[in-house]
Protein backbone atom coordinates (compact mmCIF):
# COMPACT_ATOMS: atom_id res chain seq x y z
CA UNK A 1 0.00 0.00 0.00
CA UNK A 2 1.21 3.26 -1.31
CA UNK A 3 0.23 5.81 2.08
CA UNK A 4 1.89 8.67 0.93
CA UNK A 5 -0.43 8.51 -2.35
CA UNK A 6 -3.15 7.21 -0.77
CA UNK A 7 -3.15 10.97 1.96
CA UNK A 8 -2.59 12.67 -1.01
CA UNK A 9 -5.72 11.47 -2.69
CA UNK A 10 -7.28 12.23 0.55
CA UNK A 11 -6.04 15.82 0.40
CA UNK A 12 -6.79 16.63 -3.12
CA UNK A 13 -10.67 15.05 -2.29
CA UNK A 14 -10.13 12.00 -4.83
CA UNK A 15 -10.69 9.95 -1.72
CA UNK A 16 -12.81 10.13 1.52
CA UNK A 17 -11.72 9.86 4.95
CA UNK A 18 -14.13 6.31 5.03
CA UNK A 19 -12.67 5.32 2.43
CA UNK A 20 -8.96 6.35 3.82
CA UNK A 21 -9.82 4.70 7.23
CA UNK A 22 -11.09 1.57 5.24
CA UNK A 23 -7.76 1.02 3.73
CA UNK A 24 -5.92 1.45 6.58
CA UNK A 25 -7.78 -0.98 9.05
CA UNK A 26 -5.45 -3.88 8.40
CA UNK A 27 -1.73 -1.64 8.78
CA UNK A 28 0.98 -2.64 9.86
CA UNK A 29 -0.30 -6.32 8.86
CA UNK A 30 -3.71 -8.47 8.42
CA UNK A 31 -3.62 -11.43 10.32
CA UNK A 32 -5.38 -14.18 8.62
CA UNK A 33 -4.54 -16.34 11.06
CA UNK A 34 -2.25 -19.06 9.12
CA UNK A 35 -0.53 -15.64 7.97
CA UNK A 36 0.33 -11.91 9.05
CA UNK A 37 0.96 -10.14 5.97
CA UNK A 38 3.17 -7.04 6.30
CA UNK A 39 1.34 -4.53 3.93
CA UNK A 40 3.61 -1.96 5.67
CA UNK A 41 6.90 -3.66 4.90
CA UNK A 42 6.96 -1.48 1.52
CA UNK A 43 6.37 2.03 3.59
CA UNK A 44 9.02 0.60 5.98
CA UNK A 45 11.73 -0.61 3.75
CA UNK A 46 10.78 0.73 0.11
CA UNK A 47 9.44 -3.32 -0.66
CA UNK A 48 6.29 -4.89 -0.07
CA UNK A 49 6.29 -8.35 1.12
CA UNK A 50 7.25 -11.62 -1.09
CA UNK A 51 5.50 -14.70 -1.20
CA UNK A 52 7.72 -17.72 -1.01
CA UNK A 53 5.35 -20.15 -2.91
CA UNK A 54 6.82 -23.28 -2.74
CA UNK A 55 5.26 -25.62 0.00
CA UNK A 56 2.46 -23.66 0.96
CA UNK A 57 -1.13 -25.23 1.02
CA UNK A 58 -3.08 -24.05 -2.20
CA UNK A 59 -5.96 -22.83 0.38
CA UNK A 60 -3.72 -20.22 2.01
CA UNK A 61 -1.44 -19.27 -1.20
CA UNK A 62 -4.96 -18.58 -2.70
CA UNK A 63 -6.09 -16.44 -0.05
CA UNK A 64 -2.54 -14.61 0.60
CA UNK A 65 -2.43 -13.78 -3.46
CA UNK A 66 -6.16 -12.34 -3.07
CA UNK A 67 -5.40 -9.76 0.19
CA UNK A 68 -2.11 -8.95 -1.24
CA UNK A 69 -3.30 -7.89 -4.52
CA UNK A 70 -6.23 -5.98 -3.42
CA UNK A 71 -4.84 -4.06 -0.46
CA UNK A 72 -1.21 -3.47 -2.26
CA UNK A 73 -2.09 -3.50 -6.02
CA UNK A 74 1.03 -5.90 -6.86
CA UNK A 75 2.34 -9.25 -5.68
CA UNK A 76 5.98 -10.73 -6.53
CA UNK A 77 6.13 -14.64 -5.41
CA UNK A 78 8.96 -16.84 -6.07
CA UNK A 79 9.01 -20.87 -6.25
CA UNK A 80 5.79 -21.40 -7.74
CA UNK A 81 4.44 -24.04 -10.11
CA UNK A 82 2.30 -23.84 -12.13
CA UNK A 83 -0.65 -25.44 -10.83
CA UNK A 84 -0.09 -22.72 -8.40
CA UNK A 85 -0.63 -20.27 -11.02
CA UNK A 86 -3.72 -21.94 -12.36
CA UNK A 87 -5.24 -21.88 -8.90
CA UNK A 88 -4.19 -18.40 -7.76
CA UNK A 89 -4.87 -16.91 -11.57
CA UNK A 90 -8.75 -18.59 -11.02
CA UNK A 91 -8.82 -16.29 -7.86
CA UNK A 92 -6.62 -13.09 -9.54
CA UNK A 93 -7.25 -12.94 -13.56
CA UNK A 94 -4.65 -10.53 -13.33
CA UNK A 95 -1.90 -12.59 -12.22
CA UNK A 96 0.96 -13.59 -14.82
CA UNK A 97 3.48 -16.80 -14.67
CA UNK A 98 7.01 -17.29 -16.06
CA UNK A 99 7.30 -21.10 -15.58
CA UNK A 100 11.44 -20.57 -16.55
CA UNK A 101 12.28 -17.98 -13.34
CA UNK A 102 8.88 -19.82 -12.07
CA UNK A 103 7.97 -16.13 -10.72
CA UNK A 104 4.15 -15.71 -10.18
CA UNK A 105 3.28 -12.04 -10.20
CA UNK A 106 0.64 -9.04 -10.07
CA UNK A 107 2.26 -6.08 -11.36
CA UNK A 108 1.31 -2.74 -12.37
CA UNK A 109 2.82 0.15 -14.63
CA UNK A 110 6.17 1.57 -13.32
CA UNK A 111 8.74 3.93 -14.81
CA UNK A 112 11.91 1.84 -14.50
CA UNK A 113 15.42 3.63 -13.47
CA UNK A 114 19.06 2.75 -14.14
CA UNK A 115 20.31 -0.32 -14.48
CA UNK A 116 21.74 -3.88 -13.73
CA UNK A 117 23.52 -6.38 -15.56
CA UNK A 118 22.65 -10.38 -15.36
CA UNK A 119 24.96 -12.27 -16.64
CA UNK A 120 25.10 -16.19 -16.90
CA UNK A 121 27.93 -19.07 -17.23
CA UNK A 122 25.68 -21.19 -19.13
CA UNK A 123 22.04 -21.30 -20.47
CA UNK A 124 21.54 -24.19 -17.41
CA UNK A 125 22.30 -20.98 -15.15
CA UNK A 126 19.05 -18.76 -16.84
CA UNK A 127 16.44 -19.86 -14.16
CA UNK A 128 17.82 -18.33 -11.50
CA UNK A 129 19.05 -15.53 -13.54
CA UNK A 130 15.89 -14.87 -14.88
CA UNK A 131 14.78 -14.70 -11.17
CA UNK A 132 17.15 -12.09 -10.02
CA UNK A 133 16.04 -10.38 -13.65
CA UNK A 134 12.72 -10.22 -12.52
CA UNK A 135 12.81 -9.61 -9.32
CA UNK A 136 15.22 -6.02 -10.13
CA UNK A 137 12.29 -5.47 -12.76
CA UNK A 138 9.64 -5.88 -10.59
CA UNK A 139 11.16 -3.51 -8.10
CA UNK A 140 11.72 -0.51 -10.97
CA UNK A 141 14.82 -1.27 -12.60
CA UNK A 142 15.89 -1.28 -15.73
CA UNK A 143 17.78 -5.26 -16.64
CA UNK A 144 20.48 -5.96 -19.22
CA UNK A 145 20.41 -9.63 -19.80
CA UNK A 146 23.65 -11.42 -20.87
CA UNK A 147 23.62 -14.67 -20.83
CA UNK A 148 26.14 -17.57 -22.12
CA UNK A 149 29.23 -15.61 -21.42
CA UNK A 150 31.03 -18.26 -19.42
CA UNK A 151 34.94 -18.36 -18.82
CA UNK A 152 35.33 -21.76 -20.77
CA UNK A 153 34.74 -19.05 -23.90
CA UNK A 154 36.30 -15.93 -22.28
CA UNK A 155 35.93 -13.98 -25.67
CA UNK A 156 32.14 -14.36 -25.11
CA UNK A 157 32.68 -12.28 -22.31
CA UNK A 158 34.84 -9.63 -23.14
CA UNK A 159 32.91 -9.00 -26.15
CA UNK A 160 30.44 -7.83 -23.85
CA UNK A 161 32.46 -5.85 -21.59
CA UNK A 162 30.92 -2.29 -22.52
CA UNK A 163 27.29 -3.51 -21.95
CA UNK A 164 28.48 -5.08 -18.39
CA UNK A 165 30.34 -1.55 -17.40
CA UNK A 166 27.19 0.94 -17.78
CA UNK A 167 25.06 -0.79 -15.02
CA UNK A 168 25.06 0.25 -11.61
CA UNK A 169 25.42 -2.92 -10.26
CA UNK A 170 26.54 -6.79 -12.06
CA UNK A 171 24.82 -9.69 -11.01
CA UNK A 172 26.83 -13.32 -11.93
CA UNK A 173 25.02 -16.19 -11.78
CA UNK A 174 26.91 -19.66 -12.49
CA UNK A 175 27.76 -23.11 -11.45
CA UNK A 176 30.17 -25.73 -12.16
CA UNK A 177 33.80 -24.17 -10.72
CA UNK A 178 31.74 -20.63 -9.94
CA UNK A 179 34.40 -18.37 -11.88
CA UNK A 180 32.20 -16.08 -13.33
CA UNK A 181 31.88 -13.63 -10.35
CA UNK A 182 35.83 -13.22 -10.12
CA UNK A 183 36.63 -12.70 -13.89
CA UNK A 184 33.57 -9.76 -14.13
CA UNK A 185 34.61 -8.24 -10.55
CA UNK A 186 38.30 -8.04 -12.27
CA UNK A 187 36.46 -5.93 -15.37
CA UNK A 188 34.27 -3.71 -13.61
CA UNK A 189 34.29 -0.96 -11.01
CA UNK A 190 30.94 -1.35 -9.50
CA UNK A 191 29.21 -3.72 -7.57
CA UNK A 192 29.39 -7.84 -8.10
CA UNK A 193 26.64 -10.10 -6.49
CA UNK A 194 27.62 -13.73 -6.98
CA UNK A 195 24.98 -16.18 -7.24
CA UNK A 196 26.60 -19.90 -7.26
CA UNK A 197 23.90 -22.42 -8.99
CA UNK A 198 23.57 -26.36 -8.27
CA UNK A 199 24.53 -26.60 -12.12
CA UNK A 200 27.24 -29.29 -12.47
CA UNK A 201 28.38 -33.10 -12.00
CA UNK A 202 28.92 -34.76 -8.74
CA UNK A 203 31.97 -32.84 -7.84
CA UNK A 204 29.98 -29.68 -7.55
CA UNK A 205 28.07 -31.00 -4.98
CA UNK A 206 24.89 -29.14 -5.75
CA UNK A 207 26.23 -25.81 -5.90
CA UNK A 208 28.68 -25.89 -2.40
CA UNK A 209 31.98 -25.64 -5.10
CA UNK A 210 31.05 -22.17 -6.55
CA UNK A 211 29.67 -21.14 -3.71
CA UNK A 212 33.48 -21.60 -1.82
CA UNK A 213 34.70 -20.79 -5.63
CA UNK A 214 32.71 -17.17 -4.83
CA UNK A 215 33.50 -16.54 -1.10
CA UNK A 216 36.87 -17.11 -1.77
CA UNK A 217 37.44 -14.83 -4.79
CA UNK A 218 40.74 -12.71 -5.38
CA UNK A 219 38.69 -10.03 -6.84
CA UNK A 220 37.08 -7.27 -4.66
CA UNK A 221 34.13 -5.69 -4.60
CA UNK A 222 31.69 -9.22 -4.57
CA UNK A 223 29.70 -9.95 -2.34
CA UNK A 224 27.87 -13.41 -2.58
CA UNK A 225 24.00 -14.89 -1.88
CA UNK A 226 22.88 -18.28 -1.50
CA UNK A 227 22.71 -21.17 -4.14
CA UNK A 228 20.55 -20.34 -6.52
CA UNK A 229 19.41 -17.53 -4.65
CA UNK A 230 18.03 -15.48 -8.08
CA UNK A 231 15.90 -13.54 -5.52
CA UNK A 232 18.27 -12.57 -2.90
CA UNK A 233 20.41 -10.99 -5.70
CA UNK A 234 17.41 -9.29 -8.11
CA UNK A 235 16.96 -7.40 -4.26
CA UNK A 236 20.42 -6.43 -3.33
CA UNK A 237 21.17 -5.19 -6.84
CA UNK A 238 17.35 -3.01 -6.99
CA UNK A 239 19.04 -2.03 -3.33
CA UNK A 240 22.90 -1.00 -5.02
CA UNK A 241 20.62 0.63 -7.88
CA UNK A 242 18.05 2.66 -6.05
CA UNK A 243 21.49 4.44 -4.56
CA UNK A 244 22.88 5.11 -7.61
CA UNK A 245 19.90 6.82 -9.15
CA UNK A 246 19.36 9.36 -6.37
Amino acid sequence: MDVRQMLKEVQEGKLSIEEAEGRLKDLPYEDLGYAKLDHHRSLRSGFGETVFCQGKPDEYLVKIYRSLAEQDGRVLGTRASWEQYEMVKAAVPQAVYDPISRILKVEIEQIKTGLVAVCTGGTADIPVAEEAAQTAEFFGCNVERIYDVGVAGIHRLLSQRERIVKANCVVAVAGMEGALGTVIGGLVENPVIAVPTSVGYGASFHGLSALLTMINSCANGISVVNIDNGYGAGYIATQINRLAVR
